[in-house]
């Protein structure tokens, strides 16, 4: 518990010496009623008034689940018993069809329901109950899916306007926390390998395998620490992604130019001189910039941007999600929209 608490506390003085936070604001604590999200309140609630703050509490109730109605009230009672006001129950609707995956869908609406509870306690930040592991696993389904740095660097302590205080603190500490305080925890049945959300082809979810198969098979094999070791990629990761992103963006503003038909076009030859780790950066943020639809902009197509600027052998324009088009034409690469696909 004192751990839990001193994460806490460490990581809101440290907001208040960058002016980020000012006495007398309000946090907003997203709350389950799982044990990490609820330990995240009790330290808030113990932490913040010490610390001249307001803190709060918004339960999500996505609906999913037989009872869900009941355990978010169960977890709003909770948030309220320990001095967090407002502690308030936001429903949510979650689309029948969910071409994300239960998951996604879920995840989608809970951070919109997030944002708009923000605005409308003109809270400052919304703190999440993410721990060490949780990190961990991020780092392992990033590697099974062969993502860059950026995926590698994991989940940000800070994305405003969520914060994540418990990024440096071990799962089995806010367990335990909860269970010094008598806390009313609730365990979801689709965080377990066996429970009712599986994926397309029958398996556990991936989050859930990773969690209860692969996690506890790699600290066998290599030993403890491995959550530890793997957030610590994570830092590292994000270091240099931060660098490289901030690379691409002055790269981005100093060659690329629009066109009066609007559309973005940039000299192959200045491309081709910036170093590959930056210049991919650097093209995706173009076809971002022409209209690209970010979830559907992969690895496949900046490949094939790239070829267009350092593998030219004649090839075709490359055709990106949005009806965007990039193609080189006289020295240049030039994005633009393409013809309206007719309706069939």
């Amino acid at each position: 518990m004192a751990r839990v608490r001193h994460a806490v506390r460490t990581f809101l003085q440290d907001r208040i010496s960058t002016g980020r936070l000012l006495a007398g604001d309000l946090l907003l604590v997203a709350c389950s009623g799982g044990p990490d999200s609820l330990a995240l309140a009790a330290a808030t609630a113990f932490v913040a008034p010490r610390l001249d703050l307001r803190a709060g509490a918004v339960v999500i109730d996505h609906g999913l689940q037989e009872g869900s109605a009941t355990v978010a009230e169960t977890a709003r009672v909770a948030c309220a018993s320990l001095g967090l006001d407002p502690a308030m129950t936001v429903p949510v609707h979650i689309p029948g069809e969910r071409p994300d995956g239960p998951e996604g869908a879920a995840r989608t609406a809970r951070y919109a329901a997030l944002n708009d509870s923000l605005m409308r306690t003109g809270a400052t930040a919304v703190l999440l109950g993410h721990t060490r592991d949780d990190q961990a696993e991020t780092v392992l389904l990033a590697l099974a899916r062969g993502s860059g740095t950026r995926s590698l660097a994991g989940m940000a302590a800070v994305r405003e306007p969520f914060w994540r205080p418990l990024l440096t603190s071990a799962r089995a500490d806010t367990h335990a926390a909860c269970t010094a305080q008598g806390l009313p925890v609730w365990h979801d049945p689709s965080n377990a390998v066996d429970g009712p959300w599986r994926t397309a082809d029958g398996e556990p979810l991936r989050r859930s395998a990773v969690r209860h198969v692969v996690l506890p098979t790699l600290t066998s094999a290599l030993g403890p620490g491995v959550p530890e070791a793997l957030a610590r990629t994570a830092d590292l990761a994000r270091a240099d992604a931060d660098l490289l992103d901030e690379l691409a963006e002055q790269a981005y503003v100093r060659l690329v130019g629009r066109e009066p038909d609007g559309s973005h076009i940039a000299s192959t030859g200045e491309l081709s001189e910036v170093p590959t780790a930056v210049r991919r950066r650097l093209l995706r943020r173009l076809a971002l910039a022409a209209g690209c639809q970010g979830g559907a902009l992969s690895h496949v197509h900046t490949e094939r941007m790239d070829a267009l600027v350092v593998g030219w052998n004649g090839q075709g324009p490359v055709h990106l999600p949005g009806g965007i088009i990039a193609m080189r034409t006289c020295g240049r690469l030039v994005l633009r929209a393409g013809p309206a696909r007719p309706v069939r």
